[in-house]
Formats: C-alpha cells, structure tokens, sequence
C-alpha cells in the first residue's frame, strides 16, 4: 500500500484538499461502509440459515444447498428451512443460525396478518411489497445491484472515451474529422427506442442492459481528452520525447494520458451517479432487470402503483435519494480538489 507522504507534492496537496472538504470526505466514508455492507447481502437477509449444526455434523447452507433427507426430512429436495416441519427436525438434534433479516429479496412472507403490501411491524422493518416480499431485504439487494451496475457502466465507458479521445486527439488531421463526424451521427441515435426495440426481442439482463447503454455512454468523456490531447502533443516536453525516439504509445500512455485524465476524473462520481438514475428509471419503466430482481427503481413503481402503502414510494425515494446525494457530495470534494483555482476550507 503506498503511504501518502510517498505520493508526490501536487497529489497530496491534493488529497489534503479532498479531506478538508468535510462534507465530502464524510460522504465518501458513508458511501463506502453502506456498499461494502451490501456486498454481504447475502449474510445480513436470506431465507437461509448461515449455519446449522444437526447431529455432530456442521452444515452451509448459505454456500450449499442440502436435501431435506440430510436432516432427516422425507424429500430429496432442497430443504427448506423456514417450514416448521424442517425447523423441528433440526431443532431436535442440533440448532440454526440465522442473518438479521431471514428473509431474501425474493422470499414471499407466508404469515402476513393483513393482504400484501403490508406496513411495517417487528417481523418486517418496512413493510412489505404487492408480492409480499421484505422491502428492506430487496433495498440492500437493489442497492447493491445499482451500485454495481453504476460502477461498471462507469469504469467501461470510460474506459473506452479515453480511448478514443487520445487517439481522436494525439493524431488529429483526417482521424479527427472522421471521429467528430462519427460522434455527431452516434450522438443523435435514439438511445431508448433502441432499448426498448431489444427489450421486445429478447429478455434484458444485467450484463444484456450493461452492454446496450455502454454503446451510447462510452462518448461522454471523449470530448475533454480530446481537448486535452491537442493541447498537450504540441508542448516542449512531448516533442522532446518524440524527439528522443518514444514511440506513439509511450507518448500517449505515459507522456499526456495522465495529465488528460485528471479533467475525466472529476466526472467520475457524477457518471456513476448518472448511470445509477438511468438503471433506476429502466426498471421504473419496465425496461430494466428481469421481473422479480431486487431493484430500486422497481419499488418505485410499486410505490406508484400502491398509493395506499406510502412506505414503498417513501423507502425507495429516501435510498436512491441519499445515495445520489452522497455520490454528488464526493464528487464535489473530487472536483474541488482538483481544481487549481480551489480554496481549502
């Protein structure tokens, strides 16, 4: 792990610049507990137990599934262990230990008091859905999934604009003209008739979704590596190097990459908080994740559709809210930090 004081002056100048912003300094810290805390979503809210001791024998069922026989049940299928025949057999020869929520995001309560949805009480924290599924247990899982959605749509995209704004910038002439004019035709696409066009073909997933939008992102941050690229190929210190033999591949990567990337950095956190709002309006729409996948933008539709449950619209609302609140706070540290002209507070 390197030590900031190992970093040179300008980074951690500029890394103390990110801390003193309080705000988003706490916000990434926030930001950061929530999402590690949702990658273990599985041991917080399942409908399995994380272990179970029967007979001397020690069992997982979090990471395996076991027949109903291996507890001494009479099916060979997989046990289930919230029926209270099941719970019996085990109970009398050993013990369960369960998650906080012993529900997941796709378990249906089969003991409400009153017809799904139904408000919040002590067995479930918010209430549940029209299908009587746990609302927290699909927030920790939806959040989860958006997050990581984000994340990736982020780091692809713009990957790929970095890319080809260097190449569209470091050789410009006729490479140029041509990307410009690409970029003009792929810019005005209609991105969500095209979405909507697979959706009716083929059933959308995770990775299907990714794809799609990665095709109309990836332009985004283009434009300023281009800027800087043009700038940067003319300076004194990349012809010298050109000069002394480095070839075009050294001259990009090592030579104007890193100073054209600091710009497309502080749009990080804003991309990832775009990319975010998009999967949760896809699937607020229909057009998102298969149905039944833990999704925020779901539950506002649920919400939206159930004006007599108001925990549903208000549950959703408040996660997607503060977590976009969060992303933007970072990124207004990023940039603050970044930007030579800031001030420290």
């Amino acid at each position: 792990m390197i030590h900031v004081s190992k970093i040179n002056p300008m980074r951690k100048r500029q890394w103390q610049k990110f801390r003193a912003h309080r705000r988003g300094w706490w916000s990434l810290w926030i930001f950061a507990v929530l999402f590690t805390v949702s990658l273990f979503a599985e041991f917080i809210a399942n409908n399995k137990p994380l272990v179970v001791w029967y007979n001397g024998a020690w069992y997982w069922p979090i990471f395996y599934n076991y027949p109903e026989t291996t507890f001494g049940g009479e099916f060979a299928s997989t046990a289930d262990y919230q029926d209270p025949y099941v719970a019996g057999l085990i109970q009398e020869k050993g013990g369960m230990l369960w998650p906080l929520i012993t529900y997941s995001y796709n378990t249906i309560a089969k003991d409400l008091k009153v017809p799904a949805p139904s408000p919040p009480d002590l067995e479930h924290w918010l209430g549940t859905d029209d299908q009587a599924r746990d609302v927290l247990a699909r927030l920790i899982y939806g959040f989860r999934i958006s997050v990581l959605f984000g994340l990736a749509l982020t780091f692809f995209s713009t990957l790929i604009g970095l890319a080809a704004g260097a190449v569209q910038g470091y050789f410009g002439g006729k490479i140029d003209l041509f990307f410009q004019r690409f970029l003009e035709i792929w810019g005005g696409l209609p991105s969500l008739f095209i979405l909507i066009t697979v959706a009716s073909i083929i059933q959308p997933g995770f990775w299907t979704l990714l794809f799609i939008m990665m095709l109309f992102s990836w332009t985004w941050p283009v434009s300023v590596v281009r800027a800087e690229f043009l700038r940067s190929r003319k300076l004194d210190y990349v012809r010298a190097a050109k000069s002394m033999g480095a070839s075009h591949l050294r001259l990009i990567w090592h030579h104007i990459l890193p100073n054209a990337s600091v710009a497309v950095l502080t749009f990080l956190p804003f991309t990832l908080a775009e990319s975010m709002v998009l999967l949760t309006a896809l699937d607020f729409l229909g057009l998102g994740l298969p149905v039944g996948s833990a999704s925020l933008g779901e539950l506002l539709a649920q919400g939206k559709a159930n004006l007599q449950a108001p925990w549903l619209a208000i549950s959703g609302f408040v996660v997607t809210a503060l977590t976009l609140i969060l992303i933007m706070f970072i990124g207004e540290a990023a940039r603050h930090a970044i930007d030579p002209r800031g001030i420290q507070k």
